[in-house]
């Protein structure tokens, strides 16, 4: 058969008029240790865009991987127990301190934890990041629409990405098109359904159909629905097989059988309406 088309890499305009990378490299999961060995390679093998966070405890490590370069788009998040105007501040100059960094491209409130009724606070610190030039744009990560429309009518800001769980099973149709109307990008953790969907009969034909791997199948899937995946992995052969998703074309039945798998227990992670409330 055929080749899989070459396409470029893509990118998402941001509502800040700022590019982002529309793929990148996860690192939830990675110990600390092994952080700047696993991004180094990630990096090599042509992922621009990093994604970490507090809670992931990594951020030393992947900081020494990204190193001095200012081509990779680093990402990292507030957790629910730094949320608050000046404990956000202090927690973020202390990822700076951890990661060697005197900025980054993206800073995300990592839940809303609407229970503490922090999240607003928290917003209105990194819009002052922002406005410091310490952080180059600005968003959140598991919010509700909701809780978007309360940052919009308290500050008047609009997130420029909201980082969601997405994957084929659980694919959060109301969250993105909210998203899409306001301007905001969806990012999609867990866009392999932490590697449960990797055997998954429907996915697997079309892998075979087009003679590629199954990530690559779903991972297209996001691209071509507009979202920006950042999937994890440790083995260097599975970054390559992720980055192959960008040498995929899925045709309209493709896109069909795969949009059919939206369930309603899909979901694999927290609750945001209540996770966090207590952490």
């Amino acid at each position: 058969m055929p080749q899989p088309v070459q396409t470029a890499f893509p990118t998402a305009i941001l509502n800040d008029g700022r590019e982002m990378p529309q793929f990148g490299f996860g690192t939830s999961g990675i110990d600390n240790d092994q952080a700047e060995d696993k991004v180094g390679e990630a990096i090599k093998r042509g992922y621009r865009l990093i994604d970490t966070a507090a809670m992931y405890d990594n951020e030393e490590g992947v900081g020494k991987g990204v190193g001095s370069r200012h081509d990779i788009f680093l990402t990292t998040k507030i957790w629910n127990d730094r949320q608050g105007h000046a404990e956000a501040k202090a927690a973020f100059r202390e990822a700076l301190a951890r990661m060697g960094r005197d900025e980054v491209d993206l800073l995300l409130i990592h839940w809303p934890a609407p229970g503490k009724d922090l999240y607003v606070d928290t917003w209105k610190a990194l819009i002052e990041l922002r406005e410091d030039g310490r952080v180059k744009s600005i968003g959140v990560s598991n919010f509700m629409p909701e809780h978007i429309d309360r940052l919009i009518a308290e500050t008047g800001v609009t997130p420029a990405v909201n980082q969601i769980q997405v994957h084929p099973m659980w694919q959060q149709r109301t969250v993105r098109a909210y998203n899409r109307d306001k301007g905001i990008i969806t990012q999609s953790w867990s866009p392999l359904g932490s590697g449960q969907l990797l055997r998954h009969p429907v996915l697997t034909q079309i892998a075979e159909e087009l003679e590629v791997p199954v990530a690559s199948v779903i991972l297209r899937w996001h691209l071509q629905h507009g979202l920006v995946p950042i999937p994890k992995t440790e083995t260097p052969e599975r970054m390559s097989d992720n980055l192959d998703a960008m040498r995929v074309v899925l045709n309209r039945d493709h896109m069909a059988r795969i949009d059919a798998l939206d369930h309603p227990e899909g979901r694999l992670g927290p609750d945001p309406m209540v996770h966090g409330n207590d952490a």
